[in-house]
C-alpha cells in the first residue's frame, strides 16, 4: 500500500489545510484511491471552490428557465412544448499541450453535457483566443486547434456555425478553448443527475476505460511551467464516430421509461459522475469495480476512477430495465454494464477483487468541498485616455483594421467546420449571430458568443457588462428575443489579489447587465489558473468571461443579416454617434497603444435600442442590420458592404467618429423614402468604395490575415 506523505498530498493538489479536512472527514488517512477522489472532487475544476461565493451573485431565474445552474446544461422554454438545452465550457490546458486532441474533446464533452438531459444536438459554437501570431509556437496551436473542432464536431454530424477568435500577447503560453453546444428536447423528456432509489441498478454504458486523462481535472486547476509538455498523458483521445453512436443509443432508451438518473462521465471521470448522482439524490453508492469496461490490462481502482476516457455515461436504471436497455447500447456497438447499486448510506463504497478499496462519506466530496472567500482587490481605473491625433487617412486606416488580427474575417476557419450539417442552418458563420431552425418548425433559435478581454482587463466591471450586451445585441441583431445565457469564466491565478479582484468586477457587470437585459445565465464553467511561466510565454491571461447566449425567433425566414442588400438604400445608425477611443482596435492597430478606459455600458440605451432595432427588423422596415463592436461604425460599415458586395457613400467623419467603439449602437439600411425613429442618417449604399477604400483593396485585407499566417501549418 502507498504511503501517503506530504509530497504525495501535493501532487495531488490538495494544501496541507485541505488535506487536515480529509483527515476530519474520514476520521482516519485515506489510502491512495481515496485521495485520488478527494483531489479531483475538491479541485478547481470540480468544485469551483474559489468562485461559488461569487457565483451566487448571478441572476439565474425567469419566466423561460426551466432548469438553472447546478445540472449538466441550463435548459429554457422555447414554446410549443420544446426546451433549448446549452451549455458552454473550457478544454484550455488540454488544448495547449495536445491542441488538436485537446480541442476535439472539448467538442466531445460538450455534447454529452446536452444530450445527457435528452437534448439532440443541433449546433455546435466556439471562443478562441490565441497569443501572438508571430509566437514560434502559435500557428501549430491555431492549426491543431482548429483541426481538432472540425474533426470531432463534423464527425459528429452537428454543424459548427460560428464563434470567435482573439488574439493577445497574453495568451501566447496559455491559449483558451471554449466550447458551446445547443440542443433540443421536449419539456415533458427532459432528463437530471440525481440518483434515487435504494437498490437500483448503476450501469455504465459507452466506450471502455483507458488510462488517458488521469489527472485531467487537477491538471485543469494549476498553471503551466517549463513542464508542461510532461502534462501530454492528462490529455484525453477523443472518437467522434463513438460519440454519434452514443448520441443515438443514449436517445434511444431517453425515449423509453427507464432511466433515473443520468450524467456524463466529463473532468474527473467515473469519480465526479457517480459523485455528483449520488450527491445530489441524497443517497449512497456502491460499484463493484471488477465489473467496470478497461481497455488496458492491470487497471487499478484509482485509474479507473480519476481516468477521463472520452464517450462514457453513468445512468441509474429503473429495476427489470437492464436487458432491455442493454440491448439497445449492443446493437449500436457500444459497451454496457452493470457496475453497482444504490444505496442509503450516503456513502461512496468501492469494491475491488472482493476487498473494499474505498468508503467515503459524500457529503464531504461535494456539498462540504472547500470553499475560499480569497482576498481580492479592485482593479484600478485606467488613466484618461491622452491627446490622439487625427487620422491623416482614414481609408489607409480602415484597411488596416479590417486586415488585424482580432477583426480580419474567420473565413479560413469556418470553412474547415461543417456548418450545413442538418440542414438546418440558415445563418452560416460571419454575421451578427448564427441562426438554427428548429427542426419541423418555423421557429429560429439564435447563438453567439461574446467577451472583449481587454475591456474586462481595462475595467473588469465594464468589461463584464459589455460581454453581456453584445452577445445580447448581436442577437437582437438577427431579429431575435435573447433568452438565456452560458458562459466560461477564464481567469489566472485567483490567490493573487489582483485576478480575484478582476473575477469579482466581471461578475459584477455581468449581473448588473444580465438582470437590466431580462438574461439569466443558466449554466456555465469557471476556468482558473489560466497562465504560464514557461519561456516565451506571459504571466496571467486577460480576464476573458466569455458570454454565450441563445435567443428567439418566432419565423426564421424574417431573420436580418448584415450584408447591403441594394443600391441607393439609406444607411442609418441607430444609438447615436459615438467619440470613445480607449482601448479601441484602432488605437492599438493604427496608433500603437492600448491604453484608456473601455467604452461605458449604458445599458438603459443598450435596452432601448435593441429593442427598436428589433421592431424594425420584425416589421420589415430595415433590410439588413449590424450590430458595432469591434473597430467601431466604420467597420460595421465596411462589414456589410464586404457581404453585400455593394460600396456606400458616407457623410465625412471624424477619426473618432469613424472608429470609436461605443455601446448600443447598430447600422440598419432602408429602401429610400424610409425614415427610421431615433436614428440618424449617415449616407447611401452604392460604389464601389467605402469612404475612399475600394471594396478590392478590403476584401484583400480582410480575407488575407488568416490564409498568409497559416499557410505553411494549415
Amino acid at each position: 500500500m502507498t504511503q501517503i506523505t506530504p509530497e504525495i498530498v501535493a501532487e495531488h493538489g490538495l494544501s496541507p489545510e485541505e488535506y487536515a479536512r480529509v483527515l476530519h472527514a474520514l476520521g482516519r488517512e485515506p489510502n491512495l484511491t481515496e485521495l485520488g477522489i478527494f483531489s479531483v472532487m475538491w479541485s478547481e475544476h470540480c468544485s469551483y471552490k474559489s468562485s461559488r461565493l461569487h457565483l451566487k451573485k448571478l441572476p439565474t431565474t425567469g419566466p423561460q428557465v426551466i432548469c438553472g445552474p447546478g445540472e449538466n446544461a441550463g435548459v429554457v422554454d422555447i414554446g410549443d412544448g420544446q426546451a433549448a438545452i446549452f451549455k458552454m465550457e473550457s478544454h484550455n490546458h488540454p488544448s495547449y499541450i495536445e491542441p488538436y486532441q485537446g480541442a476535439a474533446t472539448g467538442v466531445g464533452g460538450i455534447l454529452r453535457d446536452v444530450f445527457t438531459m435528452g437534448a439532440r444536438p443541433i449546433a455546435n459554437m466556439n471562443a478562441l483566443r490565441f497569443g501572438r501570431p508571430d509566437h514560434p509556437r502559435m500557428r501549430h496551436l491555431i492549426a491543431g486547434v482548429v483541426h481538432g473542432i472540425g474533426g470531432y464536431g463534423n464527425c459528429v454530424g452537428v454543424p459548427t456555425v460560428g464563434g470567435e477568435v482573439n488574439f493577445h500577447s497574453a495568451y501566447d503560453g496559455n491559449i483558451l478553448v471554449n466550447a458551446m453546444t445547443v440542443g433540443i428536447a421536449n419539456t415533458d423528456k427532459i432528463f437530471y443527475s440525481a440518483a434515487t432509489g435504494t437498490g437500483n441498478p448503476i450501469v455504465y454504458v459507452g466506450s471502455k476505460t483507458g488510462r488517458d486523462g488521469i489527472h485531467g481535472a487537477t491538471m485543469a486547476s494549476a498553471d503551466f511551467d517549463e513542464k508542461s509538455d510532461e502534462k501530454r498523458p492528462t490529455v484525453q483521445v477523443g472518437d467522434p464516430f463513438t460519440e454519434k453512436l452514443l448520441i443515438e443509443a443514449c436517445l434511444e432508451l431517453m425515449a423509453s421509461d427507464a432511466i433515473v438518473a443520468i450524467q456524463d462521465m466529463g473532468a474527473a471521470g467515473l469519480t465526479s459522475s457517480s459523485v455528483e448522482m449520488a450527491s445530489k439524490g441524497g443517497v449512497g453508492i456502491e460499484l463493484d469495480m471488477n465489473m467496470v469496461p478497461c481497455r488496458e490490462t492491470g487497471m487499478t481502482p484509482y485509474e479507473m476512477m480519476l481516468s477521463e476516457s472520452q464517450e462514457r455515461m453513468l445512468m441509474v436504471l429503473k429495476p427489470g430495465r437492464e436487458a432491455m436497455a442493454e440491448a439497445i447500447f449492443h446493437k449500436w456497438e457500444l459497451d454496457f454494464a452493470i457496475i453497482g447499486r444504490v444505496t442509503e448510506t450516503g456513502h461512496m463504497v468501492l469494491k475491488f477483487n472482493g476487498e473494499t478499496v474505498c468508503d467515503i462519506p459524500l457529503a464531504p466530496l461535494a456539498d462540504e468541498a472547500p470553499l475560499y472567500d480569497r482576498p481580492h482587490v479592485p482593479t484600478p481605473k485606467p488613466a484618461p485616455l491622452g491627446a490622439v491625433a487625427e487620422s491623416a487617412d482614414l481609408a489607409a486606416d480602415l484597411i488596416r483594421v479590417m486586415g488585424s488580427p482580432d477583426i480580419a474575417s474567420r473565413r479560413w476557419i469556418w470553412e474547415q467546420y461543417d456548418h450545413m450539417v442538418g440542414a438546418d442552418t440558415v445563418q452560416r458563420p460571419g454575421g451578427d449571430a448564427a441562426v438554427v431552425r428548429v427542426h419541423g418548425t418555423q421557429k429560429g433559435l439564435s447563438i453567439s458568443t461574446d467577451c472583449t478581454p481587454r475591456y474586462c482587463f481595462a475595467d473588469p466591471v465594464e468589461g463584464g457588462k459589455q460581454a453581456v450586451a453584445e452577445c445580447w445585441r448581436n442577437l437582437t441583431a438577427v431579429g431575435s428575443v435573447p433568452l438565456a445565457v452560458t458562459n466560461c469564466l477564464n481567469f489566472a491565478n485567483p490567490q493573487r489579489p489582483e485576478i480575484m479582484g478582476q473575477i469579482v468586477g466581471c461578475l459584477e457587470g455581468m449581473s448588473d447587465a444580465c438582470r437590466a437585459l431580462d438574461f439569466p445565465i443558466v449554466s456555465g464553467n469557471v476556468s482558473l489558473y489560466n497562465e504560464s511561466k514557461a519561456t516565451g510565454g506571459g504571466s496571467a491571461i486577460l480576464p476573458t468571461p466569455a458570454i454565450g447566449g441563445i435567443g428567439l425567433l418566432a419565423d426564421w425566414s424574417k431573420s436580418a443579416t448584415v450584408a447591403f442588400k441594394a443600391e441607393a438604400e439609406g444607411i442609418w445608425l441607430v444609438g447615436g454617434h459615438g467619440d470613445h477611443l480607449g482601448q479601441t482596435i484602432w488605437l492599438r492597430e493604427c496608433r500603437g497603444r492600448e491604453e484608456g478606459a473601455p467604452p461605458q455600458v449604458d445599458l438603459t440605451a443598450e435596452r432601448a435600442n435593441g429593442e427598436l432595432v428589433r421592431g424594425l427588423i420584425l416589421d420589415g422596415t430595415v433590410t439588413a442590420v449590424h450590430d458595432i463592436s469591434d473597430g467601431g461604425l466604420l467597420v460595421a460599415i465596411a462589414e456589410m458592404a464586404l457581404a453585400g458586395n455593394i460600396g456606400a457613400q458616407i457623410d465625412p467623419l471624424t477619426t473618432a467618429r469613424a472608429f470609436g467603439e461605443d455601446q448600443a449602437r447598430y447600422v440598419v439600411t432602408a429602401p429610400e423614402g424610409t425614415v427610421i425613429p431615433n436614428a440618424l442618417r449617415i449616407g447611401t449604399t452604392g460604389g464601389t468604395d467605402v469612404l475612399g477604400a475600394s471594396l478590392t483593396d478590403l476584401r484583400e485585407a480582410h480575407e488575407g490575415f488568416f490564409p498568409k499566417l497559416m499557410g505553411r501549418a494549415g
